[in-house]
C-alpha cells in the first residue's frame, strides 16, 4: 500500500483525502477526509480574477491540510485545481501561494481531466455492466461523463452553484425570473454537453459533490449530515423535485435552519439543486445514485 494525499480545490470548497492505496488493485483505505468552504471563485465570473480575501481563505485551509498530511505521513501529494483557477487572470498568485505552503504545484486541470478523475472515483465500487452517466455538480462547472469501466465521452460546461447564483440571484427567495434564468442557463449548457456526451443513453445516473449530497440528505430527512447513509442512496426524481420546491420557497434563514446544509452552501444550494433536477428531467432519469466518492478518490488513485 502507498500512503497518498489528494487535494481538490474547486470554486466553492477545498477538500483533502489521505488514504492508503494499493497501486495494482485500486483498493483504497481512507484515513482522513475533510472539506472546507473557501469560496475561491468569489466574483470570478464577474471580474475574471481571484479576490485577495478568497485567496487568503484558501491558503489558510492549505496550511491546516499541510499539518494533517505531515502528521499522517503521506508519501505523495497531488493538488488539483478546477474551475475557478482555470478562469482567473491572476492564477499565478494562487499557484505560488500553494507551492509555498504545501511544496507541490497545483495542477490546473482541464474539464476533461476533471471528468476522468470524477468518473474513476465515483464508479470504482459500482458493479455491473450498465452504462453510467456521472455528473459532478461543482461551484463553477459541471462535468458529464458516460462510460462503464472506462470513460467513453466527457464534457465540462460552465454551470455551477456559485456561478449561477452570482450571475442571476438578487432576491431571497429568488424571484421567478431569476429561477427562469438559472434554468435557461442550465438547459443551454445541457445542449452543449449533449454535443459530446450521449447524456440520455445511460441506464444509471450517478451524482457527485456537495449540491447532490445535500439534496440527498434533505430528501432522506436526516437529522444531521451522515455520509454513510448518503453514499449510494437512490433518490427519485419526484423526491428531488419536492426538495427543489421546498428550497425555492425558503429564505436564507430557513435554509440555514436545515441541519444538513453546510453554512457555506446555504446561499448556493438552490442553484445546485436546480442543476440536478434539470439534468434528471432532460435525461429522463427516474432516480439518481448518490456517491460520496468522487474526484478526490480519483486523484488519490492516480497518485498511487
Amino acid at each position: 500500500m502507498t500512503r497518498v494525499a489528494g487535494i481538490d480545490c474547486g470554486t466553492n470548497s477545498i477538500r483533502l483525502l489521505v488514504a492508503d492505496v494499493h497501486p495494482e488493485t485500486g483498493e483504497l483505505i481512507e484515513l482522513d477526509r475533510r472539506m472546507t468552504i473557501v469560496r475561491l471563485g468569489q466574483g470570478v465570473d464577474r471580474t475574471g480574477r481571484l479576490a485577495p480575501e478568497a485567496l487568503e481563505r484558501t491558503f489558510a485551509a492549505c496550511r491546516a491540510y499541510a499539518a494533517v498530511i505531515e502528521e499522517l505521513g503521506a508519501e505523495k501529494v497531488r493538488f488539483v485545481a478546477t474551475s475557478a483557477s482555470r478562469d482567473a487572470e491572476n492564477r499565478a498568485d494562487f499557484v505560488d501561494g500553494v507551492m509555498a505552503i504545501l511544496g507541490v504545484e497545483p495542477e490546473v486541470i482541464t474539464g476533461d481531466q476533471e471528468a476522468e478523475f470524477s468518473f474513476t472515483g465515483a464508479t470504482g465500487e459500482l458493479h455491473g455492466d450498465d452504462r453510467r452517466l456521472v455528473v459532478d455538480i461543482g461551484g463553477g462547472s459541471t462535468e458529464f461523463v458516460v462510460g462503464n469501466k472506462h470513460v467513453e465521452a466527457a464534457r465540462s460546461v460552465d454551470i455551477g452553484c456559485v456561478r449561477l447564483t452570482e450571475r442571476h440571484v438578487r432576491h431571497d427567495p429568488p424571484a421567478a425570473e431569476e429561477i427562469a434564468a438559472i434554468r435557461a442557463d442550465v438547459r443551454a449548457a445541457l445542449d452543449l454537453a449533449a454535443e459530446t456526451v450521449p447524456i440520455g443513453a445511460a441506464e444509471t445516473l450517478v451524482g457527485l459533490a456537495g449540491s447532490v449530497t445535500t439534496v440527498a440528505a434533505i430528501a432522506l430527512g436526516l437529522p444531521e449530515y451522515d455520509s454513510t447513509k448518503i453514499h449510494h442512496a437512490r433518490i427519485s426524481r419526484t423526491r428531488v423535485a419536492e426538495v427543489v420546491e421546498r428550497l425555492l420557497g425558503s429564505t436564507h434563514d430557513e435554509r440555514a435552519a436545515i441541519p444538513v446544509i453546510h453554512p457555506g452552501r446555504v446561499d448556493v444550494i438552490i442553484a445546485g439543486a436546480l442543476v440536478l433536477l434539470e439534468i434528471m428531467e432532460r435525461t429522463g432519469a427516474a432516480e439518481v445514485v448518490v456517491s460520496e466518492h468522487d474526484i478526490l478518490d480519483g486523484i488519490a488513485l492516480s497518485v498511487a
